[in-house]
């Protein structure tokens, strides 16, 4: 055995590296906290790459796996709708919304069910079989209402494994490493997304624009994920509890703080300002963009996301989170002001890979922030909580850019997403003292 960073680790390989009573072995105290940042701050650093746990890098994989599966089909969809079922910007943008916040809705139950029962393996395979299963339902979707009814079952699924999944990365990983590991596990799952609709622009190209054949495909990785997960990782042991209690009881709930409440108003601001990517998708398909290349709009996205996604995530293990997100609100911002801006495919592509870099900076961030914020035995219902709160704003945000596109014109959309973007850094200017002695 080894320790590092104040948890102890096994050192045999494999997916069992993780520390055995994560919840028990993490150490939260002030000193405990030095401690981590003195270990960060001395550490080479390639370290971090030698140290991840292997189960880091395995559910990093399954994500891959399962990104490539929905993204063949994600980044087609919008002109699938568009093109062969009729649908309009405000149609496409509800659906997107209903499903999008459909999965952040369902992390609530999923995350609090791990926490109760202490086991997190099983709801992500369940999530993750969920949603392989629904991809033929794209296939053989005649009406919006089919592809509707395939959105939502594929993102419950998506939301059942989505808060235990996290909550597995942070129960396995030492808190020194857990910007690193949840940059890790996003650049991975990028991975998956840039693969993705580049298969899915090579199929439409071989196949002369059939777009059911695509969905087809895109069951295969998605199976193969499932069976990853189901027989590679071995979950931590956790330390048996004297008794069950509902995690999203009253007292378990005040537990959570203001730190952590705090980021749940600023992540809801910050869903109202990035609505569903559909309609990147919609803006390059304005701009003239043959119907077979408009995927490799979500690849250049994608393989942004993915190259910064990592980088990013060590950074926020060095430097202050709330000014890294306040990065990220100021790239996305650029990006909303170059989208509007012109429609032609070359100010479309700069506009998407800002937007790129933006994920890359913020996504695995707020991860790590909400796992900092929260106890350890409550890491799924926070996570859960957090997803329910961004979750109906982001649909609120869809049907809003829909509304607007419809209306007024994409530009309206993009620049509605600025003045959110604006309204998110104000509210990160007034933070809870909480928050900036954790942030010092």
């Amino acid at each position: 055995r080894k320790r590092s960073g104040g948890s102890t680790t096994r050192s045999d390989g494999g997916s069992r590296n993780a520390p055995r009573h994560p919840a028990a072995a993490e150490d939260t105290s002030a000193a405990g906290r030095t401690g981590d940042m003195k270990a960060t701050m001395t550490k080479p650093a390639p370290s971090s790459w030698r140290q991840m746990p292997a189960g880091v890098w395995l559910l990093g994989l399954v994500s891959m796996l399962m990104d490539i599966s929905s993204e063949m089909i994600h980044s087609l969809l919008p002109l699938f709708m568009l093109t062969t079922l009729g649908a309009s910007a405000l149609a496409i943008g509800l659906i997107e919304g209903l499903a999008e916040s459909t999965a952040l809705i369902v992390k609530l139950f999923s995350g609090a069910l791990s926490d109760y029962f202490g086991k997190r393996k099983g709801l992500a395979v369940l999530g993750y079989a969920l949603g392989a299963l629904t991809k033929p339902l794209f296939a053989v979707a005649s009406t919006t209402g089919v592809v509707l009814t395939a959105r939502l079952l594929d993102r419950v699924g998506k939301g059942i494994r989505g808060a235990p999944r996290d909550a597995l990365v942070a129960d396995i990983t030492p808190r020194h490493l857990r910007g690193a590991a949840f940059g890790l596990r996003q650049s991975l799952d990028t991975l998956g997304a840039f693969l993705g609709p580049l298969l899915a622009a090579g199929l439409m190209l071989l196949s002369a624009n059939d777009f059911r054949a695509v969905f087809w495909v895109a069951a295969i990785p998605g199976l193969l994920a499932v069976a990853l997960l189901f027989f590679g990782l071995h979950e931590p042991e956790r330390p048996p509890a004297a008794r069950r209690s509902n995690p999203i009881q009253r007292q378990n709930l005040k537990r959570l703080g203001v730190a952590y409440w705090w980021l749940v108003g600023i992540g809801a601001v910050f869903a109202l300002a990035r609505f569903s990517e559909a309609f990147l998708v919609l803006r390059a398909q304005q701009g003239g963009v043959p119907l077979a290349l408009v995927p490799l709009v979500m690849v250049a996205m994608n393989a942004v996301y993915a190259l910064s996604a990592y980088p990013f995530g060590r950074l926020s293990d060095r430097i202050s989170h709330s000014k890294l997100l306040a990065l990220g609100l100021i790239v996305l911002i650029a990006a909303d002001i170059i989208l509007a801006t012109s429609e032609h495919w070359r100010v479309v592509l700069a506009g998407v890979a800002l937007w790129g870099v933006h994920l890359g900076i913020t996504q695995g961030l707020l991860a790590t922030m909400v796992a900092d914020t929260a106890p350890a035995d409550l890491r799924g219902t926070a996570y859960g909580f957090f997803s329910l709160v961004s979750g109906l704003a982001m649909l609120l945000a869809s049907i809003l850019a829909g509304l607007l596109w419809d209306r007024f014109g994409a530009a309206s959309t993009f620049h509605a997403g600025t003045i959110f973007c604006v309204v998110a850094l104000v509210g990160l200017a007034w933070q809870p003292a909480a928050v900036r002695r954790r942030d010092a």
